[in-house]
């Protein structure tokens, strides 16, 4: 008598070509068991995804095409609905998984699934759509050492079986998903930096990108669109970039902007450029034909310094290429995230922490050092005040942390009024709590200002 064996049909999802550069490098370096099918699941979570292009269109994707055995679109399969905003109604998920099986051909497979962000659409909602399946979380970027953002079903946080993540901060431990007890793997360095050389040597991408020695290359995120600061705000971080950059003595400047930043920041950069006596190239839709990775920049420019506000390819150029960084504007956006729990803050937080200051630390060409236990107990209690609910049994070390490590530096990682609502160390008194929302005490206060501004005078 014979017997079958079950296919096994492994599932990667991915949104950006950063994540399938990722998991390319997990493949490659054994993190996957072997399966008889690999299919690559893309999606285009962009606002308009008819203007943008998709991962598999963007240069250099062919060079990772040949790890998978099919590539599938989530916008078609889902269409007309967009991909962040859509999720199978409850009773609907039975019908939704034998669509999917019939169409992608995966028949009676076992399924195993590799999915981003699964706190949201539309990872959350292929986790639903493969009810039971076993699922690994796979993170590029810095929320993965922050808590998780949200209350996550227990019937799909159970089955995460672990966390792959890049070691952008060397010693770090990830928050994400340890409500569950999901370990985390580091997706090794060396495996990642190879498949990052074979996107910077395609064809497609050496090509589009100008031929610059050693500039400084300025880092654009489009934080206003995020609501995070003002257009005009954002436009006037760049040109703070700028100048920190030529006070440093870079005179070649290369400026990459995010791809739906509104072209007119780029003509502001430029005039400023004139006044300042510096070269500048802005990375638009003129000079690029599509969106290339910042790490393919670092491969084909080497540049002499690399200046953002807390994006993760800050990181990758410190801890994979050891090129000089510096940030700008961490300090105001962690006093106006909101609310506290906004997921950006511990990405802003870790680069505040570990990344110079453009303006206010000399040289800029070194990372901060930050042990990386005192960084993880930094972490530790700001993923507390985050998110209290999901993480209670952080309290302990969050008490410890505050009690000894609140500093003029470390304060402004923290809001007084959060540390007040949790009863942690650094909150007003609970004996004390009433007087800032009492009427009588404000009117005092306001007239004590008042008075002090006409003795000043």
């Amino acid at each position: 008598m014979s017997s079958s064996r079950t296919r096994t049909t492994q599932i990667f999802f991915a949104s950006t070509l950063y994540g399938v550069a990722t998991l390319a490098a997990a493949m490659d370096a054994g993190v996957f068991a072997d399966a008889d099918r690999r299919i690559l699941l893309v999606s285009n979570n962009a606002a308009i995804p008819e203007t943008t292009p998709a991962v598999d269109a963007m240069p250099g994707f062919d060079a990772l095409r040949g790890r998978f055995d099919d590539i599938v679109s989530w916008n078609a399969t889902i269409a007309p609905h967009h991909p962040s905003g859509w999720a199978p109604r409850p009773d609907d998920v039975p019908l939704w998984e034998r669509h999917l099986r019939l169409a992608w051909g995966l028949g009676d497979d076992d399924i195993e699934l590799a999915i981003e962000s699964i706190q949201v659409n539309p990872a959350m909602a292929i986790a639903e759509i493969f009810t039971g399946v076993p699922i690994d979380v796979y993170a590029d970027g810095l929320m993965s050492y922050g808590p998780t953002r949200n209350k996550i079903d227990p019937l799909i946080g159970t089955r995460v079986r672990r966390l792959l993540h890049l070691d952008l901060v060397p010693g770090l431990k990830p928050l994400l998903l340890t409500e569950f007890g999901v370990t985390s793997q580091i997706v090794p360095t060396e495996a990642f930096l190879k498949v990052l050389g074979e996107l910077g040597d395609a064809h497609d991408v050496a090509a589009s990108v100008p031929s610059v020695d050693a500039p400084a290359l300025l880092l654009g995120q489009y934080l206003s669109a995020l609501g995070l600061i003002s257009a005009a705000e954002e436009e006037e971080l760049h040109l703070r970039m700028m100048r920190g950059a030529v006070g440093l003595g870079h005179t070649r400047l290369v400026f990459k902007p995010h791809p739906t930043a509104p072209a007119r920041w780029s003509q502001a950069m430029e005039t400023e450029a004139a006044k300042l006596g510096a070269e500048l190239t802005v990375l638009d839709s003129g000079v690029l034909t599509a969106p290339v990775l910042a790490e393919v920049l670092y491969q084909r420019m080497r540049p002499a310094l690399v200046v953002g506000c807390f994006s993760t390819a800050l990181l990758t150029a410190s801890a994979f290429y050891g090129l000089p960084v510096a940030r700008v504007g961490t300090e105001t956006l962690l006093e106006r995230l909101s609310p506290f729990e906004n997921s950006n803050r511990v990405p802003v937080t870790l680069v505040d922490a570990v990344v110079p200051d453009l303006g206010g630390r000399g040289t800029a060409t070194q990372p901060v050092a930050v042990a990386p236990a005192e960084l993880n107990e930094l972490i530790t209690a700001v993923g507390f005040t985050m998110q209290p609910k999901i993480y209670p049994q952080l309290r302990s070390a969050a008490e410890r942390y505050l009690s000894a490590h609140l500093t003029a530096t470390t304060w402004r990682y923290f809001k007084r009024k959060r540390l007040t609502s949790l009863g942690l160390p650094g909150g007003v008194p609970s004996q004390f709590a009433f007087l800032p929302r009492n009427a009588a005490v404000r009117r005092v206060a306001r007239r004590a200002k008042s008075l002090r501004r006409v003795v000043r005078r």
